[in-house]
């Protein structure tokens, strides 16, 4: 399947793809074994990229002299984390969105306990689970100055994030931060650990491991659900991802045809898939729409949105922001393009290409998995630009402040809400999609 997800929510993608495998912390030091691994694993990563890569010339890059100079310092590798950067870094040079690493599954998990957003250039605390460490030392509508001593911009917002995440998760992370009143502080903040077991059975007569793995997808996909509320002859619909079949989209805009209004929240939404995009489309045309052209290796056919049987006709309003990317930045620049509704919000991500994953394993007895991400074309719009590491401007830039983040308003959907004669101040608007906890039992 042809991917429009962006690196920016990765932790999706490992809960399925890589739930059988699982490596020791990664701060401990490199044995033998580890080095010849992780020397596979970049020797990997290099004929990837060289195969599939969307750009034979690789943006310029000498790829094989890359390929080298990382060999060599990956046999001075001290730790695993220090070897888990350095695949990272090793594709990051390509400065790709759709390109990076998916490392094995660790033993333990560690979750943060609070979410950071971007608003603006700047990155907010936004939500915050009860009962951790977080709650104790942050509050929503903080700005975050510093994460580990680096300064927290825009431009490597999501390369942070991927690094103390996923690259090599950190138990205590420092940040600094700066309140709504204006007051600055530094606070050492704990992430959950969440204990895991180094083997993990999932052959269908398996007792716990299987299901607990499908009862987790199931409240995965729960969370993950397209939510629709209704204002009289005006809908709001939130999808927080374009991964769900077409019964569903069809289920969801069937309901939602008859309204004068459409409110469409993409905000936060990363992407998914090209079929669950073009289907979405097309539920919004009464004519067939060209969403992009694919510019690979090999001539590809361009991203067409056929027009679906009693497409929505009203007033389209879509809400977007620094989260929303890839599958989310196309829908929203082609409704700019075809005239087609308003786009409010925030600047999106940026990250806008067509990817495929390639899963990868190594080992005999203990099977290591692990995988690729690897851009196979780059997008090209109607207006012959790419929204790689551009974006899509709103329309109307509406950007909450951090002390509407902490009062919980929500002045974009307000205003989207005002536009179509519905009434609906920011605090009410800011209780409408209540933020929900994944559970931490793994």
């Amino acid at each position: 399947m042809m991917r429009l997800h962006a690196k920016s929510s990765i932790a999706a993608v490992l809960v399925c793809a890589l739930l059988t495998s699982a490596v020791a912390c990664a701060q401990q030091t490199m044995s033998n074994q580890d080095r010849q691994l992780f020397m596979e694993i970049l020797r990997t990563a290099h004929s990837e990229v060289q195969k599939h890569y969307y750009d034979p010339k690789f943006g310029g890059l000498d790829w094989d002299a890359r390929y080298r100079q990382f060999t060599d310092a990956m046999a001075n590798a001290r730790s695993r984390g220090q070897a888990f950067h350095l695949v990272g870094a090793y594709l990051a040079g390509l400065k790709d969105s759709h390109t990076y690493f998916i490392p094995p599954d660790r033993v333990n998990h560690l979750e943060l306990g609070y979410q950071l957003s971007l608003v603006g250039d700047d990155c907010f605390v936004t939500q915050i689970r009860p009962k951790t460490d977080a709650e104790s030392k942050l509050h929503i509508g903080d700005q975050v100055l510093t994460l580990n001593g680096y300064t927290v911009e825009r431009s490597d917002f999501f390369d942070l994030l991927f690094a103390v995440q996923v690259l090599e998760p950190q138990q205590t992370l420092r940040l600094g931060l700066k309140s709504p009143d204006g007051s600055q502080r530094m606070a050492d903040v704990d992430s959950i650990v969440i204990p895991g077991r180094m083997l993990i059975d999932l052959t269908p007569s398996s007792e716990f491991d299987r299901p607990d793995m499908e009862r987790q997808i199931e409240m995965e996909e729960h969370l993950l659900r397209a939510r629709l509320v209704e204002f009289g002859d005006v809908a709001i619909l939130k999808l927080p991802e374009f991964f769900f079949d077409m019964d569903a989209v069809d289920r969801i805009m069937k309901r939602a045809g008859k309204d004068r209004a459409l409110i469409l929240d993409l905000r936060g939404n990363p992407g998914g898939s090209a079929e669950t995009l073009k289907w979405v489309v097309g539920s919004l045309f009464d004519h067939d729409v060209k969403i992009s052209d694919r510019l690979g290796r090999k001539p590809a056919k361009p991203l067409i949105a056929k027009a679906q049987k009693d497409a929505f006709a009203g007033k389209l309003i879509v809400l977007v922001d620094g989260g929303s990317a890839s599958a989310s930045e196309l829908l929203a620049r082609v409704v700019q393009l075809e005239h087609r509704g308003t786009i409010l919000g925030d600047k999106t991500a940026g990250a806008v290409m067509e990817s495929d994953v390639f899963a990868e394993s190594s080992g005999v007895n203990t099977v290591v998995l692990y995988g690729f991400s690897v851009t196979a074309f780059d997008l090209v719009m109607a207006d012959g630009k790419s929204l790689e590491k551009v974006g899509v401007t709103p329309d109307e830039t509406i950007l909450p402040t951090g002390a509407d983040l902490a009062a919980g308003r929500d002045p974009v959907l307000a205003r989207a809400a005002q536009l179509v004669g519905v009434k609906l101040d920011a605090a009410e608007a800011g209780k409408m999609f209540p933020f929900e906890w994944m559970p931490l039992k793994r």
